[in-house]
């Protein structure tokens, strides 16, 4: 199978394509129903069979030439409601946005292209492999809800026994043709917030007579840094900040309410992310309570976990990478802050989470995702693909036998925490 590398050069022209296809036509999240037809048209034009899941995406499958293990690969496919610039970092883009307002800016239309092309591969050399393969195209994933439909039919309705998971997320840091591959946690797990803080209003010269929401927000803010020092290891990464806060319309008048918004990330749930939850819920109530207020969460799911690559399997794709692309395409691999919805199928099944290098200084890639000039060098989809392709035919050909334990959280609750 040393050939993989070179299958996938053969098939630039189709990756270049379809990401291009893609991009050019971005959707929102739980939006995506031009996105998901052509999925479908893809994978019948391959040969492969696949079920679109409502409110969730698509599932296709691949069955090997005997029984065997079960692998599921994942990509994502919905757009940001980002405005796209005309240039990248130094230059036209070789392809654009023509939807206003919303744009691929996390290279999700990446992710569908070399899932489309692996799986046309594999399915090519079905008759190599024994086992099964499931392709999940993930419906909203910046919102993380539709995984809960996708799930609950693999779980409960497929009759499919899910051994292992793989996904790959292209990266602005990571220069083309490299992969990186976390033996830990690639990224971060969070949780975000929405909170309304009611006081009573009343006239700025008369504070006394007020319940000022704004002096409570800045009080639960205070305590709200020193929180980190308090309840976070010091070898523990969290961060939390505030990107929205509306109070208020006149100099002269104390308002009766104040709503904020926010996220917390943090690359360890048990250690970090759990505690701080539970105390910034405390010490929100301790500020309404002080300062004769009331509050409500307008927005504050269970939180995200973190990315949990399985140690066996980021060996395999540390392999796989070394053997197909060859050795120096490894990178080092710095977590990313970042989080993702594979956390949770991750959960569920033993698995591997890689970076595809995507940054250009001679294109103009290499700006940040979730940003207008952000544009990916799409031969880093080439080596994307092989990663996965090489994971994918080692995986069942080795058929690892994988120590994992499920959570005991119910599938309904557990598809339900996001950010």
């Amino acid at each position: 199978m040393h050939h993989i590398l070179q299958a996938v050069q053969q098939e630039a022209a189709e990756l270049t394509a379809i990401r291009r296809r893609c991009h050019e036509h971005p959707e929102l999240s739980r939006q995506e129903t031009q996105t998901m037809a052509y999925i479908q048209e893809k994978l019948a034009e391959y040969g492969i069979a696949s079920r679109h899941i409502e409110h969730g995406g698509i599932l296709g499958w691949i069955n090997g030439q005997n029984p065997g293990k079960t692998l599921l690969l994942r990509a994502d496919i919905d757009a940001l409601p980002i405005e796209e610039s005309d240039c990248n970092l130094s230059q036209q883009r070789s392809c654009r946005s023509h939807t206003p307002g919303v744009m691929h800016a996390c290279g999700h239309d990446g992710h569908i292209a070399m899932q489309l092309v692996a799986a046309k591969l594999l399915n090519q050399w079905k008759d190599r492999w024994n086992g099964k393969i499931i392709l999940m195209f993930e419906q909203g994933e910046e919102e993380s809800g539709p995984l809960a439909y996708l799930l609950h039919y693999i779980e409960e309705k497929s009759g499919w026994h899910i051994d292992a998971c793989y996904a790959t997320h292209v990266r602005w840091d990571i220069p083309t043709g490299k992969i990186a591959v976390c033996r830990e946690a690639p990224m971060a797990g969070g949780f975000g917030f929405e909170i309304r803080i009611n006081g009573h209003g009343g006239h700025g010269s008369r504070p006394d007579l007020a319940q000022s929401p704004i002096d409570c927000f800045h009080a639960f803010y205070s305590d709200l840094q020193a929180l980190r020092m308090r309840v976070v290891p010091p070898l523990s990464g969290l961060t939390v900040s505030i990107g929205s806060l509306h109070s208020g319309s006149a100099l002269n008048v104390i308002p009766n309410d104040l709503t904020f918004a926010g996220t917390c990330r943090f690359f360890s749930y048990d250690q970090a992310g759990k505690r701080f939850y539970e105390e910034f819920l405390r010490i929100l109530d301790n500020a309404c309570r002080t300062y004769g207020c009331t509050y409500d969460i307008l927005h504050m799911p269970k939180p995200l976990f973190e990315v949990q690559n399985n140690p066996v399997c980021a060996k395999l794709a540390e392999q796989a990478v070394a053997s197909y692309i060859g050795p120096g395409a490894l990178a080092d691999c710095t977590p990313w802050m970042a989080s993702e919805t594979f956390a949770i199928t991750a959960r569920l099944y033993p698995g591997v989470l890689t970076f595809t290098g995507i940054a250009n200084a001679d294109k103009g890639c290499g700006a940040n995702h979730h940003t207008p000039e952000f544009d990916l060098d799409e031969d880093g989809l080439i080596y994307g693909t092989t990663a996965c392709v090489g994971y994918a035919l080692d995986y069942l050909t080795q058929a690892p036998d994988i120590s994992f334990t499920r959570p005991d959280e119910p599938l309904e609750v557990l598809a339900s925490r996001n950010i």
